[in-house]
């Protein structure tokens, strides 16, 4: 078999799909003050999943995310996450997570990848579930879903800001953010 004809082949056997933002949420559970969680989403994300038919460890994922789209229903919250003391949006706009390797665990996969978060790249693992069986929608596109969780040091990141509470001890924003990625892909169309 000549070595274009491999490459072909190899082409057949992947398939590439877009993710589809309205229909994905990019999710983060903090705790507040050590007792409540405070949840947040944010709204703009965008991505490609390159998917190996035959062998699903070797796909992988590119996802990117607006950082300037925070949501946790506070607007005066979303503005001091945006600031400098977070996510300092005007200077790193862009939240990105990159797949390295992909393991089966299970009935699911286990997703490494590179997560740039506040200008600064350090490696994590995602559990993920799917992707679901593919899924024809009424307009002919085919979609499959996939979610995902993860857990991280927000310190790893550089996210330092804090406040001590000076009665009950602790502090006002826990180090800890586990971090859930629902998504749809949509099939991209052949290469033409």
């Amino acid at each position: 078999m000549s070595l274009a004809a491999v490459a072909i082949a190899a082409a057949a056997s992947t398939s590439t799909w877009n993710l589809d933002a309205a229909h994905s949420q990019a999710s983060f559970t903090v705790k507040h003050m050590m007792v409540a969680n405070v949840r947040g989403e944010f709204r703009k994300l965008e991505g490609v999943l390159t998917l190996d038919d035959k062998d699903l460890t070797k796909s992988n994922v590119d996802v990117t995310i607006d950082a300037a789209s925070i949501d946790t229903r506070d607007e005066k919250r979303d503005a001091h996450l945006k600031s400098p003391d977070f996510f300092d949006v005007a200077n790193t706009p862009k939240i990105t997570f990159k797949s390295t390797k992909i393991e089966k665990s299970g009935d699911g996969y286990k997703v490494a990848g590179n997560l740039t978060l506040h200008g600064v790249t350090k490696p994590v693992v995602l559990d993920v579930e799917g992707p679901t069986a593919p899924v024809k929608s009424p307009w002919g596109t085919e979609s499959i879903g996939i979610s995902g969780t993860t857990q991280i040091n927000r310190k790893d990141f550089g996210l330092v800001w804090n406040k001590p509470l000076e009665v009950a001890g602790g502090v006002l924003v826990s180090d800890t953010v586990k971090i859930s990625i629902d998504a749809e892909f949509v099939k991209a169309p052949p290469a033409k």
